[in-house]
């Protein structure tokens, strides 16, 4: 955390562009780094995040590194807690590892692995992952048996043997209220999705993260929230409306999906949803974005200048985000960014 960051009410991170490759992501980090962010999230979409942030480990010196979020399902524990643990060592003890369930066509049909109920099944993995590193740092037998994993077999000639930065902080990406009450339980932070609203993570979010917390004896306030906020931002209008069509245009891609469809009906907007599914099944999707409304847009969205964009985001997320990043389905210019960061530095 820098020293600035003292006067913001949450952590900043900044997400790495999912298309750049390692060595470009290294020196990405590198810049972030330097323009004052706290952390740098790497996804799992056409690179490997482990790669991505071991090239960026080797680049900074202060900021946290996340997999944001790595497909757990994709992988077994042992693979996840091996990788987890080098990261850890290689970064100084600045790694979180981020994981997510993603969905059962990419789990079964892009990665060739099972499927079955994902929040039981992410407390199984973590609870393995956990087991494996607690195996390694007590020397104890590794006697992890459940449902979906066995990990019985470590011997001295695999074991890395203690972390000297201890093993990494786990947070969960979770959207429904099963995965954020395992968050709850198990995680050290949910990562929330891009598509969400300030009422949702106050009505659902927050009280199904409560939930699980208390069924593990543990307080809600031990879990932290990270929120990565849509901003459509720009300093004259053609450059703002250019960001606001583009945001609208995610936020329908988005609200086309049935997985999200919750975070509409509990704003009112299933009728919208249905809409929009029924366009981007006829393939629609350049004309998608224009049946997401102002009140819509508001609602998903952090809209205007830094100044402008920086005060929605604080008013929004003080007191329910530790983390914040910032979503964005457009390039935002440098300039931009390092004039939204600062305008959230401010004191206020």
């Amino acid at each position: 955390m820098s020293d600035d960051a003292t006067t913001t009410p949450f952590l900043i991170d900044a997400g790495g562009d999912a298309g750049t490759d390692p060595r470009a992501f290294a020196g990405g980090a590198a810049e972030l780094e330097a323009a004052g962010f706290d952390g740098i999230f790497a996804a799992e979409t056409k690179h490997d995040p482990f790669v991505s942030l071991t090239a960026a480990a080797m680049r900074t010196e202060r900021v946290s590194l996340m997999t944001g979020i790595a497909v757990a399902f994709a992988r077994n524990p042992m693979t996840v807690a091996e990788t987890a643990n080098d990261l850890q060592l290689v970064s100084g003890g600045r790694f979180i590892l981020g994981l997510g369930s993603q969905i059962k066509p990419h789990i079964e049909r892009r990665f060739s692995m099972p499927w079955s109920a994902p929040a039981p099944r992410m407390r199984e993995f973590i609870a393995a992952v956990r087991a494996i590193w607690t195996s390694w740092e007590t020397g104890e037998k590794l006697a992890f048996e459940g449902e979906h994993y066995r990990h019985t077999l470590m011997s001295p000639f695999f074991s890395p043997g203690p972390n000297p930065f201890g093993p990494p902080p786990i947070w969960i990406a979770a959207v429904g209220e099963r995965m954020t009450e395992t968050a709850g339980a198990v995680a050290d932070g949910v990562l929330a999705h891009s598509f969400t609203t300030e009422r949702y993570l106050r009505e659902v979010t927050r009280p199904a993260l409560a939930r699980g917390a208390a069924s593990a004896g543990r307080e809600p306030s031990e879990v932290g929230i990270s929120v990565p906020a849509f901003v459509a931002i720009g300093e004259t209008d053609e450059e703002l409306a250019r960001a606001i069509r583009a945001t609208k245009a995610q936020i329908a891609f988005y609200g086309s999906t049935p997985a999200y469809l919750p975070v509409l009906e509990l704003h009112g907007w299933a009728e919208v949803h249905e809409t929009l599914h029924a366009a981007s099944r006829r393939g629609e999707w350049k004309q998608m974005g224009e049946l997401v409304d102002d009140e819509m847009l508001a609602a998903f969205a952090a809209v205007g200048s830094p100044t402008e964009v920086a005060a929605q985001l604080r008013g929004r997320f003080s007191g329910i985000a530790t983390r914040l990043s910032f979503s964005a389905s457009y390039p935002i210019r440098p300039e931009l960014q390092t004039a939204l960061l600062a305008a959230l530095r401010a004191s206020v």
